[in-house]
C-alpha cells in the first residue's frame, strides 16, 4: 500500500496538464548533455525518456537531499526547486524514445 505522500505525488506528477506539455521545461534540456535520448546508446548514464515520473522525481529528490550519492547529479539537483524537478520528471516521463 502506498503512503499519503506517494499518492499525493502521483496525483501531482501524473496530472493531465503535465502530460500535455509539448516543450521541455526550464532545465530539462541540460539533462541531455549526459543522458542519451534513446536506450540504444551504449553509456553508463541511464536514459530518461519514458521512465516513470515518480521514479525520476524520487531520484532527483534523493540527489537533492543527499540521500543518494552522485558524481554531479547531487549538485545539479540542488539547483532546482521542487516544482522544477516535478516538471522535469513529468516531461521526461511523457517522452517516448
Amino acid at each position: 500500500m502506498i503512503g499519503r505522500r506517494a499518492a499525493l505525488a502521483a496525483v501531482i506528477l501524473l496530472s493531465p496538464l503535465a502530460a500535455r506539455a509539448a516543450e521541455a521545461p526550464s532545465g530539462a534540456a541540460a539533462c541531455s548533455g549526459c543522458h542519451a535520448a534513446g536506450t540504444s546508446v551504449d553509456t553508463p548514464v541511464p536514459p530518461l525518456a519514458g521512465r516513470h515520473p515518480l521514479e525520476l522525481y524520487g531520484a532527483l529528490q534523493a540527489f537533492k537531499t543527499g540521500q543518494r550519492q552522485g558524481t554531479i547529479m547531487d549538485r545539479i539537483a540542488k539547483g532546482f526547486t521542487d516544482d522544477e524537478l516535478k516538471s522535469i520528471a513529468e516531461w521526461y516521463g511523457a517522452q517516448k524514445e
